[in-house]
């Protein structure tokens, strides 16, 4: 047995040294396969709840937002279709149990299509698309005989998922991997992955020895409220007088009762001369640093900071959480592109035929929005910087009319502004000649109060003005008709 650390057999000073430490082992405990147990803890204990949950809200809650190719009356009906299908809230559930379960699929519900066979896009018809069925890892059954043998990122999973009998949604329907989305918990090695069915492992699994030590510890502390203050009554020979005189035991209880009684009303206690009444209150020094440092490994454990999992403002001067935050947010932002992005494209490029009847444009992406919250000052200062680069580049000549409208109604998803510019706006906008091929205002008929005249000094007097205006010298202008002669 080799251990890498420091030994001092003398001292018993490390591992194999034959101390407390070297005795610690680590044991399998399979909890991912103890579904019932699992769905205990999930409604029994709300840090399991917030384990599960808060994760999956936040991947979901923010939404997605569609290239600026993508025509504002498409996104538009794009984003009707998602709420109508619940596709957020769905999506949200499949992660969930993934989280909750080691895995969970989300099935595509196309009308008129066999679910065992491959999806082809091109054939789905509009509104094709009904809606979406979850179903956890315990409501099917892979087929560990037929594996996905092409080569790409679906090889070596179950090429079909078979709905059990007893399952509410679609029982005995086998579904083709390309119609469902499927969502693991952990990764798991190859060898692990075979004992769970080929699915992932719960993220309860890892924490569960720290879960236990958290909750007992919040218990106890609970318990201990019970005994912050204790009061004791010391009698003389009452050691006798509960062994030898149980007659005289019953009316001391009897006693004892309607002292508590008197107490409880904030009555006087009336004790013999020779009795001793005296009151004992507990101190909680070190419990809440206990708490808090069981909190933290939870915390740690789960990859949410204490502000988003527990609610809890941070401690400390200056502190305000916001650096956590961020950071959580990034995680989440790399687990959307991990997990997210994939099965979204592919059920992207399902909706937009059901929807718009149409092939996706090569240029069709999506981005996740941000789930950092604007306020209202930060909103309006978004707004402006985007309408002034809008006029900037639209005064420049860079883009046109139609663009620099399309532009801010896309900049009104985030900001909310600018909501009031519709598709006939950015419609009619197309007939308008392009900023620099428009007359210059100070030329005659681009404006409708007539021409104004040009002043001598930016080069020359107006033409057709009727009446000449002599700028001074000795070589004034000569009127001449209507004509009019420059000095």
């Amino acid at each position: 047995m080799m251990n890498d650390s420091v030994e001092n057999f003398a001292a018993r000073i490390g591992l194999g040294a034959d101390n407390l430490l070297s005795d610690t082992s680590y044991n399998y405990m399979p909890l991912t396969r103890m579904r019932q147990k699992l769905e205990w803890m999930y409604r029994g204990t709300w840090i399991v709840g917030a384990a599960v949950d808060v994760v999956a809200d936040d991947m979901t809650r923010a939404g997605v937002q569609l290239n600026s190719d993508t025509s504002p009356d498409s996104i538009e009906k794009l984003s009707n279709a998602i709420n109508d299908l619940s596709l957020w809230q769905s999506l949200n559930e499949t992660i969930k149990w993934s989280r909750l379960y080691g895995g969970s699929l989300m099935a595509m519900m196309i009308d008129g299509q066999d679910t065992a066979t491959p999806l082809v896009p091109e054939t789905v018809m509009q509104d094709g698309l009904l809606g979406f069925c979850v179903l956890d890892r315990w409501m099917v059954q892979p087929s560990y005989t037929h594996l996905v043998r092409k080569w790409g990122p679906d090889y070596g999973l179950p090429e079909y998922y078979d709905v059990i009998a007893q399952a509410p949604y679609l029982p005995q329907m086998r579904l083709h991997h390309s119609r469902v989305i499927r969502m693991d918990g952990i990764d798991l090695p190859f060898n692990q992955k075979i004992t769970e069915n080929l699915w992932g492992m719960s993220v309860i699994e890892r924490l569960h020895d720290r879960l236990v030590a958290f909750d007992s510890g919040t218990m106890g502390a609970a318990q201990l409220l019970y005994k912050a203050y204790l009061r004791t009554y010391k009698v003389k020979d009452y050691r006798n007088l509960v062994a030898f005189n149980s007659d005289l035991t019953e009316k001391f209880h009897k006693l004892m009762g309607l002292m508590r009684r008197y107490q409880s009303i904030e009555g006087l206690t009336i004790i013999d001369a020779e009795d001793e009444f005296e009151t004992h209150a507990y101190a909680f020094a070190g419990i809440p640093e206990t708490l808090l440092i069981l909190g933290q490994q939870l915390s740690g454990a789960l990859g949410i900071p204490l502000v988003r999992l527990f609610g809890q403002s941070p401690a400390g001067l200056s502190a305000t959480g916001e650096s956590d935050l961020r950071n959580y947010y990034d995680m989440i932002k790399a687990q959307q592109e991990a997990r997210l992005r994939r099965p979204l494209t592919k059920l992207f490029d399902v909706l937009w035929r059901s929807v718009l009847g149409t092939d996706p444009p090569p240029t069709f992406a999506f981005s996740f929005n941000s789930l950092y919250q604007m306020n209202d000052m930060e909103k309006a200062e978004v707004a402006q910087r985007d309408a002034d680069t809008v006029k900037l580049l639209h005064d420049a000549g860079v883009i046109t009319t139609t663009i620099a409208l399309k532009e801010m109604k896309q900049s009104s998803i985030v900001t909310g502004r600018f909501t009031n510019i519709t598709e006939k706006d950015i419609k009619d906008s197309e007939d308008a000649p392009p900023p620099w091929e428009q007359p210059d205002p100070g030329e005659a008929g681009a404006s409708p109060f007539g021409a104004p005249a040009k002043a001598n000094g930016a080069g020359g007097g107006a033409k057709g003005a009727g009446v000449s205006m002599p700028m001074g010298g000795a070589n004034g202008a000569e009127t001449a008709g209507n004509e009019t002669t420059e000095s």
